[in-house]
């Protein structure tokens, strides 16, 4: 009877065993194809940039990481400031001012990097004045990360959004061009992709390696309970004369 009791111990500690290994598993395998399809989309993405157009005041939305070339004046009392940029390890803003250009159109601009430290003052930039020709990478309005608390404090925006300039009649295209070339170009920070598809593939194989690892012990864990509730373990062996 003890011998059966003590089998049904060793039976569910091997099955609950086996439980949270095997999601220790799923999860290193379910985590590497994830950061592998990650790779996947950034190498898609670099390619698409690489491979964009270029383009002059487009009147149909350009696609992502085009390449566009804007001539108009600067909106320069509608600059609002990107919060909390940093840039060669220091803080700062990104500079947004609209742009009208020759078709009375407007157009968001994200002109650069602005060192501010850790002041919480509203930045100032000075914006040119007069007709100017810009050129950059377009990008495309998507989805975001959630947002806690308002967007917009004072001049600074947590986020880019074009609803930030409600009081303008409204935007080109849903999108905005990063100023690498013309006047009012200050310090540029923005890149495509924050992680190349090499450090994607390295972390794919990282979770790999701790499902492995998980597995082997799950299995070493897994024999040592089979063997412990083996009727041969559990017997208990008879006095000596």
């Amino acid at each position: 009877m003890k011998d059966a009791v003590a089998r049904g111990g060793n039976g569910r500690r091997l099955g609950l065993w086996i439980l949270c290994w095997s999601l220790v598993v799923a999860l290193g395998l379910a985590l590497g194809l994830w950061q592998w399809q990650r790779a996947a989309d950034k190498r898609e993405l670099l390619l698409r940039y690489e491979t964009a157009p270029r383009l002059e005041a487009p009147v149909a939305a350009p696609p992502d990481g085009a390449r566009l070339t804007l001539r108009g004046e600067y909106l320069g009392a509608e600059t609002l400031f990107l919060d909390n940029r940093t840039h060669g390890n220091r803080l700062g803003v990104a500079a947004l001012t609209p742009l009208r250009d020759e078709e009375g159109r407007l157009w968001l601009v994200q002109r650069g990097f602005l060192a501010t430290g850790t002041r919480r003052e509203t930045p100032s930039v000075a914006t040119p004045e007069g007709s100017v020709t810009l050129s950059g990478r377009w990008q495309v309005a998507g989805d975001s990360a959630p947002l806690f608390g308002p967007n917009r404090e004072g001049r600074r925006l947590q986020r880019i959004t074009l609803s930030a300039w409600s009081a303008l009649e409204g935007f080109a295209h849903a999108g905005w061009l990063h100023l690498e070339q013309g006047p009012g170009h200050l310090e540029s920070w923005w890149t495509p992709a924050v992680l190349p598809p090499e450090r994607h593939r390295a972390y794919a194989f990282q979770w790999w390696g701790l499902a492995l690892a998980a597995l082997t012990v799950m299995w070493l864990g897994g024999r040592r309970l089979v063997r412990d509730r083996s009727p041969s373990s559990l017997s208990t062996p008879a006095p000596e004369e």
